[in-house]
C-alpha cells in the first residue's frame, strides 16, 4: 500500500482541503508533517492519519527530513512526499534525496524554484522567454538596462507570485531599489507588454495528459502596482480556444526542459502552474512555472468548470500516478475585492446586494470584506467571490457585476 506523507504547515481552511483529499483516498497509508499539533487536525479526518510529526519549521529541510524519517521508521516506508506550497518544493526535494523517496529531486526542483536557472534551462531548449540576468550588484542591473532599455522587472531569485516584484521605469526607480548582493541576488527581466495567461498541466511521469488555462484581468503586476484595483481570474467555457491550445506545444517543450532526465519517473508526475504572456503579434513567452497546484482559486475554478474535485484529483495523481480527465462544461471565474484610500482597516463595504442580484445563479461562493477587518498585506485583498456560467460571456457579465459594484474603503 502506498504511503504518502503530506506537509501541511498549518491546518488552515485551504490546507485542509488537501488533507481531506488524501484522507479520503482509499488504498493508501496517509501521514502528515505540520507545525501544528495533532489535535489541530479536523476531527473527521484524524482517524485516517496514520502518523503525525510536529516540527518548528516545515521549510527547514533538516527538520523535514528528520520528521519524514521518523514517520518511516514508525509507520513504514514512505513512497511519496507531497505539499502544495511553492516554498515547500525545495526542502521536500532535499528530504526526498536524503531518504531515497521517489519524486522531484533537488536538481529538478531548482529548475522550478530558481528563476534565473529556470530561464537559462528554458532558453537553452529554445523555449521563448524574456531576456534576463541574475544581478549580484547594482552595476549588473545598470548593464542590463543599457542592453534592453527601461522598463525592467526586478524580482527575488526564488520568488513567489509577485511578492517582492518591482517594475523599474527610470533612473529614479533604479536608484531607490535596494541593491542586490552575492548573498541576495535579484532576477532582472525585460518588461513584456502582453496579456497574461496560465496553463495548468497534469503530467504523469513527464507525459502531459490534461491541460486547463486561465486569463488574469489585469496582470498580477498591475494589481500589485495599483493598490485599489479589483481583479479577476477567468477560466473560459471553451476548452478548444486557440488562445490556449496554440500554447500547448510551448508548454510541452517547457515542461520537458524543466523536468529533464526526471521525465519517465515519479518526479514527472505533477500538476504544474505555468504563467505566460501573449503579445499583440500573437507570439507567446513563458514567464514562470511552478511544480505545484495553482493559487488564486484556480483549483476550485477548474473543479467547477470540469465538474470534479481537483483537490481529490491531485491527491490521487500524486499518490497513485492516476488521473481521469473530465470534459469542461462551464466557464468559471473569481473576483478579488480590494479597498481604496489610506488606512489600515476596512471602513465600509458597499454594493454587495446589487452585485449579488446582478450575478444571479452564477454566484457560487462569496466572502465579503468586513468592516473593521485589517487591511490585507497581499494582492488577494480582503474578500472574494467565485462564479460559474454555461458561457464565457455570461461569466464575464457576472465578474463585471462583482468588481463594478462592490466597493471597499479603508480608514
Amino acid at each position: 500500500m502506498t504511503h504518502v506523507v503530506f506537509v501541511a504547515p498549518r491546518f488552515l481552511e485551504n490546507t485542509n482541503r488537501y488533507v481531506r483529499a488524501f484522507a479520503e483516498l482509499e488504498d493508501i497509508t496517509f501521514s502528515v508533517v505540520s507545525q501544528d499539533p495533532e489535535e489541530s487536525i479536523p476531527p473527521p479526518l484524524r482517524a485516517r492519519v496514520a502518523g503525525h510529526y510536529r516540527v518548528a519549521d516545515v521549510l527547514d529541510a533538516s527538520q523535514l527530513t528528520r520528521a519524514v524519517g521518523a514517520i518511516a521508521r514508525s509507520i513504514g516506508r514512505v513512497d511519496r512526499l507531497a505539499g502544495g506550497l511553492e516554498q515547500l518544493q525545495l526542502p521536500m526535494a532535499e528530504a526526498r534525496d536524503a531518504l531515497g523517496i521517489e519524486g522531484l529531486s533537488v536538481a529538478v526542483a531548482r529548475n522550478f524554484r530558481d528563476k534565473d536557472r529556470m530561464k537559462e534551462v528554458l532558453r537553452a531548449r529554445g523555449v521563448p522567454v524574456a531576456r534576463s540576468t541574475l544581478a549580484h550588484a547594482s552595476r549588473d542591473i545598470v548593464a542590463f538596462v543599457e542592453r534592453v532599455g527601461f522598463p525592467v522587472i526586478v524580482k527575488p531569485q526564488a520568488g513567489l507570485g509577485t511578492r517582492g516584484t518591482y517594475r523599474i521605469e527610470n533612473e529614479l526607480d533604479l536608484a531607490a531599489l535596494p541593491p542586490p548582493s552575492v548573498a541576495v541576488p535579484l532576477q532582472v527581466e525585460e518588461f513584456v507588454r502582453a496579456r497574461e495567461h496560465t496553463c495548468e498541466t497534469v503530467t504523469i511521469r513527464g507525459v502531459p495528459v490534461w491541460r486547463s488555462g486561465t486569463r488574469y484581468f489585469p496582470t498580477p503586476l498591475e494589481v500589485l502596482e495599483t493598490s485599489w484595483v479589483q481583479y479577476c481570474v477567468l477560466l473560459p467555457r471553451e476548452d478548444d480556444d486557440p488562445t490556449w491550445t496554440g500554447f500547448h506545444a510551448i508548454n510541452a517543450a517547457a515542461l520537458a526542459a524543466l523536468f529533464g532526465d526526471a521525465a519517465g519517473t515519479a518526479a514527472g508526475t505533477a500538476l504544474t502552474h505555468m504563467e505566460w504572456f501573449l503579445r499583440e503579434d500573437g507570439s507567446a513567452v513563458v514567464n514562470e512555472v511552478g511544480a505545484r497546484p495553482p493559487g488564486v482559486h484556480i483549483m476550485p475554478l477548474m473543479g467547477l468548470a470540469h465538474e470534479t474535485d481537483l483537490f481529490a484529483d491531485w491527491a490521487r495523481l500524486v499518490a497513485l500516478d492516476a488521473f481521469t480527465p473530465k470534459p469542461r462544461r462551464f466557464a468559471a471565474g473569481s473576483a478579488f475585492f480590494r479597498g481604496q484610500g489610506p488606512g489600515s482597516r476596512v471602513a465600509s463595504v458597499e454594493g454587495v446586494e446589487r452585485a449579488v442580484a446582478e450575478c444571479g445563479d452564477a454566484l457560487v461562493e462569496m466572502r465579503t470584506p468586513k468592516v473593521g477587518q485589517p487591511r490585507a498585506d497581499g494582492y488577494e485583498g480582503e474578500g472574494w467571490a467565485i462564479v460559474k456560467h454555461e458561457t464565457t460571456d455570461g461569466l464575464k457579465h457576472a465578474l463585471r457585476a462583482l468588481i463594478e459594484n462592490v466597493r471597499v474603503r479603508y480608514a
